[in-house]
């Protein structure tokens, strides 16, 4: 392959990618064997502000690279451009016996950036609806327990499959599985897993569409 056909390639290969991804995705070729590495060609220059002659690579500089640098594929590195813009870009190096070239891929993710900050604050809650309805946190759900645990008339070791179902259910009649971490209280107290509370929960819910029929 000469140095034509090499270019040739590349350039194609970033008028297309640049085309796929939109104006903001840049892709450029360099000549990696000159040691100010100008750029050859470039589509989308707007998101670096660079143009075809620039030495100046993505961060704004046009400092000379070392002999690792220039033979060193970079994939998926962040960096951020001059007028502040957040990028992210990858360089392929192709090099043949008399030629190095180098297709530059960078895409402009600020706008992805801003957009992610409304939506998360637009996701965001200060606390559960439920739990804060249902006040008195940890120490209610403790209370129900108890409560639902003296009415069995038995301790706690004592009772059964049958009898912990029971206990589950009356805490269900109080509402107790509306707290937070309803769940991995009642299990850890009856020395059961969390899927046996749930599937107490889930017998109980079948029991209770029976009875409606």
């Amino acid at each position: 392959m000469t140095k034509e056909e090499a270019f040739a390639f590349l350039d194609r290969l970033a008028r297309g990618i640049a085309e796929m991804f939109g104006s903001s995705c840049e892709t450029l070729v360099q000549d990696m064997a000159d040691p100010n590495h100008p750029i050859l060609s470039i589509y989308n220059g707007q998101v670096s502000g660079r143009d075809v002659g620039s030495t100046m690579d993505i961060l704004g500089t046009d400092k000379k690279l070392d002999a690792t640098t220039l033979s060193t594929d970079f994939v998926n590195l962040y960096a951020i451009t001059p007028s502040g813009s957040q990028v992210k870009s990858s360089t392929f190096h192709l090099v043949g016996e008399d030629f190095d070239l180098a297709l530059g891929i960078d895409f402009d993710f600020t706008s992805l950036a801003y957009a992610n900050r409304t939506l998360v604050g637009l996701m965001s809650a200060d606390a559960d609806l439920q739990s804060a309805l249902w006040t008195g946190g940890s120490s209610q759900l403790h209370q129900i327990f108890e409560e639902c645990l003296a009415a069995m008339g038995k301790p706690l070791e004592a009772l059964n499959k049958k009898e912990r179902m029971k206990l589950v259910a009356l805490m269900d009649q109080k509402n107790a599985f509306s707290f937070r971490k309803s769940v991995p209280f009642v299990a850890s107290r009856l020395k059961v897993s969390r899927y046996t509370v749930y599937k107490y929960l889930g017998e109980l819910a079948e029991e209770k569409a029976t009875q409606k029929e």
